[in-house]
């Protein structure tokens, strides 16, 4: 699809399907003509078409003109029409009059749907003013034709309808709202809406992106986009405004997300979220595999930690209507004592009753004096110093451990794999990279989103090597005693923990990816250390370090069997 040009000299647009529109300084479209349009895109509505039906179709036919690469730089994915139905029935409002913002609309699927909604509850609503956010310029006459037949549909329904859609950056066109001098949000001066709708776009960006450099009081490493507008879009509500976003659940948890739930906590009550077990049926038609979920929260002028948090679940889109659900306190899902803020989202029973035996322990890595670190062997930094095979000659070569040498309850190396080197040399330059040689567990820091566990943990001894130095490479995270050594008692009650069934769903509750954040595990309750060394103990006396082995010994330590009972 072609872009917009400017004509020379003036600040009308033309695009090739035969709109015209003028394009003010702040980036806002006000159309001045519309014509018929060719095929594919002269579609209209059908006989007595719901306008989020409209927007569905008109969505489908712009997805068959662009590439899949466009929708993904454009970080795009589009609302099916269940998941918008459900979302706009999320908010109850009955004002006369009510702003609404959507940011990243796409055609105005959730715009459109909400206002249904709103028009089918509200007996008394008479004004809507529409505010969108659009910054690709291949799908805004998409857009605006659905706008533009969303407004004579409110004329039949007797609604006055005003819409402004903006081609700014939303993050960029708003950043009033971030205050650089501290870690929070200062008051924006226009938080004039009374309800935000929102899929926004979803991609990391840079530190170096403006968004990341105006937004840096809640970012920290490389940001989701996502989260940004989530904030923004927070800023801008109004005291007891409604927010609802579809996005996915990495913010639960996780140092990139850290800030951003202190600063989102502090503006927001959270009253559902909605949470799906299939990760493909969400975005089918654009083949999205991410864990997603739909948040409904309400802005609040106070702070409260003592509020209801309703924590609902389908499979996908097709039982939505139908789920089920359960009524938390906040203080249930989220420590909010705690530096980290990390959110537990149960979606059944035994997580409800897992998460509920963790909060009983009192127990921390830090407690007992172990910490978790992150290899600091960064492989194509360090490849000159690298080798796959052992070698005599002038250099001193040194174990290098990474993936490929640990799984549950195993550790292997040598392992020879092209392109995974076993050796680094030990030199001036790789010596800040080293590390003693002593007893530790390895724990992988990433899994695939369908391996059957996200935690693998794998016992290693010092005399795994007569090295006095070892190279852990960074895909691993270790955990040790700094000021002394992990006994054989202690590194096996912890290892038969982490790789248990208990602690990975435990660890399922509040991550949604596949990173296994060492953050995360610092903050992890444990039991007492004595029934970990006693756990460890059971463990080598048994001799067999089988899943299933692991799991009968853990859930008959703890006396936890009728947790998985009935799964």
């Amino acid at each position: 699809m072609n872009k917009l040009k400017p004509r020379r000299g003036k600040s009308t647009f033309s695009h090739p399907f035969g709109i015209t529109f003028l394009k003010s300084n702040k980036g806002s479209l006000t159309f001045t003509k519309f014509v018929g349009m060719p095929e594919p895109f002269d579609i209209r509505p059908l006989k007595d078409e719901l306008p989020s039906h409209f927007a569905d179709r008109v969505g489908q036919i712009y997805s068959q003109s662009v590439t899949s690469q466009h929708k993904k730089d454009n970080g795009q994915f589009f609302t099916p029409t269940g998941i918008a139905h459900y979302m706009s029935t999320l908010v109850k409002q009955t004002k006369a009059k009510l702003k609404i913002l959507d940011p990243g609309c796409g055609t105005a699927i959730l715009s459109s749907s909400l206002i249904e909604t709103l028009v089918q509850q509200n007996d008394s609503l008479r004004e809507i003013e529409l505010v969108a956010y659009e910054t690709d310029i291949d799908i805004l006459p998409y857009t605006h034709t659905v706008l533009d037949y969303l407004g004579r549909w409110l004329k039949k329904n007797k609604v006055k309808f005003k819409s402004h859609l903006d081609t700014n950056d939303f993050i960029l066109e708003n950043k009033d709202c971030f205050e650089h001098s501290a870690t929070l949000f200062s008051e924006p001066k226009h938080a004039i809406y009374d309800i935000v709708i929102s899929n926004p776009p979803y991609f990391k960006i840079s530190k170096e992106d403006k968004r990341a450099i105006v937004a840096k009081s809640i970012v920290w490493g490389q940001p989701n986009i996502y989260s940004l507008f989530m904030m923004v879009a927070t800023k801008l509500l109004k005291v007891n405004g409604d927010l609802v976003f579809i996005t996915p659940r990495s913010f639960a948890s996780g140092n990139y997300f850290r800030a951003f739930r202190e600063a989102f906590f502090q503006e927001m009550e959270i009253e559902q979220i909605h949470l799906f077990g299939s990760r493909t049926d969400t975005f089918d038609r654009d083949e999205v595999l991410q864990e997603t979920l739909i948040l409904k929260g309400k802005k609040k002028q106070s702070h409260s930690q003592n509020y209801p948090i309703i924590v609902t679940h389908s499979s996908g889109i097709s039982d939505i209507n139908i789920h089920t659900g359960k009524i938390y306190n906040a203080s249930e899902l989220i420590d909010f004592n705690s530096k980290e803020k990390i959110i537990h989202l149960p979606t059944n029973e035994t997580e409800d009753k897992v998460i509920k035996l963790f909060k009983s322990w009192s127990g921390s890595l830090h407690q007992y004096e172990i910490q978790i670190s992150t290899g600091p062997v960064v492989s194509f930094r360090a490849a000159r110093y690298l080798h796959e095979q052992y070698t005599d000659g002038a250099v001193y070569l040194l174990p290098l451990y990474q993936l490929i040498n640990t799984s549950k309850m195993q550790f292997e190396w040598p392992v020879s794999k092209k392109n995974k080197p076993q050796y680094i040399e030990m030199c001036t330059e790789t010596e800040p990279l080293l590390l003693h040689n002593k007893n530790y567990i390895f724990l992988r820091r990433f899994s695939a989103k369908d391996d059957k566990s996200r935690l693998v943990a794998t016992p290693y001894f010092a005399d795994s090597s007569q090295a006095e130095y070892i190279g852990v490479e960074n895909h691993l995270n270790y955990i040790y005693r700094p000021n002394g050594y992990l006994d054989r008692s202690e590194i096996f009650g912890l290892s038969a923990l982490l790789n248990s069934k208990l602690f990975d769903t435990y660890f399922r509750t509040f991550n949604g990816n596949i990173n296994v954040s060492a953050t995360e595990l610092r903050e992890m309750p444990l039991p007492p250390l004595e029934d970990i060394k006693q756990l460890g103990t059971q463990l080598m006396l048994q001799s067999d370090f089988s899943q299933t082995t692991i799991d009968d010994l853990v859930n008959n330590f703890f006396d936890i069997e009728h947790i998985f009972a009935y799964e």
